[in-house]
């Protein structure tokens, strides 16, 4: 990571949702060899409050994109609070950030911006996509890698997050696309264009464990 004079630092709800996680697995992990365990369990509970208090809007019924600390970066007539985090949501509501209720109207949304992007699966990153430029690396223009590429990665953690909130009907609609690109493409790839080509690695395991795990979930709750 390069931090420097460009850097505009800022909040926002993935970080905060895998250190949420991160929290819970050390807490069941370690069990009572934590001395600190308390403490632990307390930062743990006074992160999925501030999530909720600074970055869901319950108005619009989804995170804020970024709280940034001095500035946005982007230009001033440019909306990014119009941008819904298809990733960040998944993971927070793996966190238990959200209630069952705004899981699924989540997972409402993820579907509607499916349908307007064209787009194969809710491992969408982001929708709307942020315009060709506003970043320096080009892998991240318009509708590309995680500006608005399709990523298994993120959908099928938001199948988990589904499962676990009782959406059961859900989450195996939303599993159907990604399960059928693995058969049609013959591998696990990273990410997906819109249009439906794989992209990156055809063995990224990341890919591979969650929909792994998506299916162990499933069966467990139809048994």
């Amino acid at each position: 990571m390069d931090i420097d004079a460009n850097t505009h630092w800022a909040v926002d709800i993935y970080d905060n949702a895998m250190l949420i996680i991160a929290l819970d697995d050390l807490l069941k992990g370690a069990g009572d060899r934590l001395s600190n365990r308390s403490e632990i369990a307390d930062l743990r509970d006074s992160l999925i409050q501030n999530s909720r208090t600074r970055l869901w809007d319950p108005e619009a019924g989804k995170f804020r994109p970024h709280l940034y600390l001095d500035g946005s970066p982007f230009p001033a007539d440019f909306n990014e609070e119009q941008i819904f985090y298809h990733g960040g949501t998944a993971v927070a509501a793996l966190a238990g950030i959200l209630t069952p209720e705004e899981v699924l109207s989540s997972y409402h949304k993820m579907q509607e911006n499916v349908r307007d992007a064209s787009a194969d699966s809710i491992g969408l990153t982001v929708y709307p996509v942020y315009p060709d430029g506003f970043f320096g690396n080009p892998c991240m223009q318009a509708w590309s890698y995680q500006n608005g590429g399709d990523w298994t990665w993120f959908g099928a953690r938001m199948v988990q997050a589904l499962i676990r909130n009782g959406h059961i009907e859900e989450a195996w609609e939303a599993l159907q696309p990604m399960i059928r690109r693995v058969l049609e493409n013959g591998g696990f790839y990273e990410w997906y264009t819109v249009e439906g080509k794989p992209n990156g690695s055809g063995t990224f395991r990341g890919s591979a464990g969650v929909i792994y795990s998506a299916i162990l979930e499933l069966e467990a709750a139809l048994n």
